[in-house]
């Protein structure tokens, strides 16, 4: 027989840079130089420039081991404009529809599970991310034999 279920409480995610309280406070007038050295960059250079200046010199304290936050961008550039794609073959609205309700089914599943046992769902967001490539593959990439062709021999990993 299963336990009844328990109450949990969710709470926030732990700030990563909640020990910087614990470090003693910058000088305010160094702090006030290098905002109006900011300000400068963008006057004279534009916000472009003043942006990759600033990605270097955080690149340079990663380099020097200090624990400063990555830029979250990648160097990924589309090649082919915006006026060159092609038309996205389905309908994306019912796809979205579709994806979300699968999203939820798979959350309340896990939810519903942690009422009678803790721990389960912790790869709830990995679900989701590789449940879009499968689905993306599926539904417009890989072929049956059913079109003339021999078919695509898929196997997925993971």
């Amino acid at each position: 027989m299963a336990s009844p279920p328990r109450s949990r409480s969710v709470g926030t995610p732990p700030d990563p840079y909640r020990y910087l309280a614990q470090l003693p406070e910058p000088d305010g007038d160094e702090v006030e130089e290098w905002a109006d050295s900011v300000d400068a960059l963008v006057e004279v250079g534009g916000a472009g420039r003043a942006q990759r200046v600033l990605l270097h010199v955080l690149g340079r304290a990663r380099s020097l081991g200090l624990d400063v936050p990555g830029p979250g961008i990648t160097d990924y550039l589309n090649t082919i404009p915006v006026a060159d794609e092609p038309p996205y073959p389905g309908d994306e609205a019912i796809e979205r529809r579709i994806r979300h309700y699968i999203r939820w089914n798979a959350a309340v599943m896990v939810a519903r599970a942690n009422k009678y046992a803790d721990g389960i769902g912790g790869h709830l967001s990995t679900f989701a991310s590789s449940a879009s490539l499968y689905e993306i593959g599926f539904n417009h990439f890989f072929r049956g034999k059913d079109d003339g062709q021999p078919g695509d021999h898929v196997y997925i990993q993971g």
